[in-house]
């Protein structure tokens, strides 16, 4: 016999994942874990006897329980489910996932609705930091249609503002680990910085790019790869994260100047693999990297970066534009956050169950 497990297979912003009610899964981080490496069809590249889309933006999960926060209505615990490896992953939040987790969460009765709009507040279990969508809720139930559009996803839906609440450092303890807005890594200039997502910035130029390249053409350049895992591998000590060698962050990312009316353009690997876009906090970190004095986006971003107030930064990436709104303070080169916002979309793609051997797990 199968073990049946209720799920919900969800877009959320750019990526696709399962979304699971907490109590649906074992208590047992270990059994949970081998539980959703067989549900992705994790380890394998297709991910053929599984539901994971054989690529890290559809090899993704939620999981989901009333909050043991009082600020909180929820907690959103993110876990990346390694595509080739039996790996799970919890060291990172993701942004686009949740996309989908007040809507989630007000579909499966754990919100109320609150008139056309309904905000909810979400626990990020990952980095412990609070996160607010607004849900569009008209006639007391989720909408899910609408004309809002974003890069990356064909056609449009409803949108959901995502407000992020005190995410600077969540991950590395402050949002420049290392103290500077810039250091020197294997003679390369970056920008180590945690805006809700450890990154490491670096300048396309320095590796001979043009920063205009194809995910593709990245893919194919293993000597770029090496090089760019290298810096990683020596980042993540400094980053305060320890050994990253198994580790999904930080993110790097190419930074260059904007070709198509942005701010700068970006190449980002999300670690290995190279993101056809970006990732949602990747760009709430490269934002944050643009406005800041003396980082390496200095010079190439085109924004102020000694102006305080509220700023809208359309970071662009291979597949459009991505819009973060900053409200900044600067005082003597300092750069803090004070509130960081973004658009994204969502919706349920399928519902029912999902089906496990009954020897990983025989179930509840």
């Amino acid at each position: 016999m199968l073990t049946a497990i209720p799920a919900t297979l969800m877009r959320g912003g750019t990526s696709k994942g399962l979304f699971f009610d907490k109590s649906a899964l074992p208590e047992d981080e270990s059994l949970r874990d081998r539980v959703l490496l067989a549900a992705m069809g994790s380890p394998d590249i297709r991910q053929i006897d599984g539901v994971g889309g054989a690529h890290p933006l559809t090899s993704k999960v939620a999981v989901i329980s009333p909050s043991s926060r009082n600020d909180a209505d929820v907690d959103y615990l993110f876990l990346q489910v390694v595509v080739d490896r039996a790996e799970v992953s919890d060291s990172q939040n993701c942004g686009n996932i949740l996309a989908g987790v007040g809507p989630w969460a007000i579909d499966h009765g754990l919100v109320e609705c609150a008139g056309d709009v309904t905000p909810v507040r979400i626990h990020m279990a990952n980095t412990a930091s609070i996160a607010v969508a607004h849900v569009p809720t008209p006639n007391g139930a989720v909408e899910y249609e609408g004309d809002a559009r974003i890069d990356g996803v064909p056609g449009t839906a409803s949108p959901i503002p995502i407000d992020f609440v005190d995410v600077a450092g969540t991950s590395c303890g402050a949002l420049f680990p290392t103290d500077n807005p810039r250091d020197t890594i294997d003679g390369v200039d970056v920008t180590c910085i945690d805006n809700g997502m450890p990154v490491v910035l670096l300048r396309a130029s320095d590796f001979g790019l043009t920063g205009t390249e194809t995910p593709e053409e990245l893919e194919q350049d293993t000597a770029l790869k090496v090089r760019i895992e290298a810096i990683r591998l020596k980042a993540g000590p400094k980053m305060k994260l320890g050994d990253v060698a198994g580790k999904t962050v930080p993110k790097m990312t190419l930074i260059s100047p904007p070709a198509s009316g942005g701010i700068l353009s970006t190449r980002s690997f999300i670690p290995h693999r190279a993101h056809e876009a970006i990732g949602v906090l990747g760009a709430v970190s490269v934002a944050a990297a643009c406005l800041a004095p003396g980082s390496v986006a200095d010079g190439i971003a085109a924004v102020k970066t000694n102006a305080s107030g509220v700023q809208r930064l359309d970071i662009e990436h291979p597949s459009g534009f991505f819009t973060v709104e900053m409200d900044v303070q600067i005082d003597a080169r300092a750069l803090a956050i004070k509130r960081s916002a973004l658009l994204r979309t969502a919706r349920p793609v399928m519902r029912g169950e999902v089906l496990i051997p009954s020897a990983i797990w025989s179930g509840r």
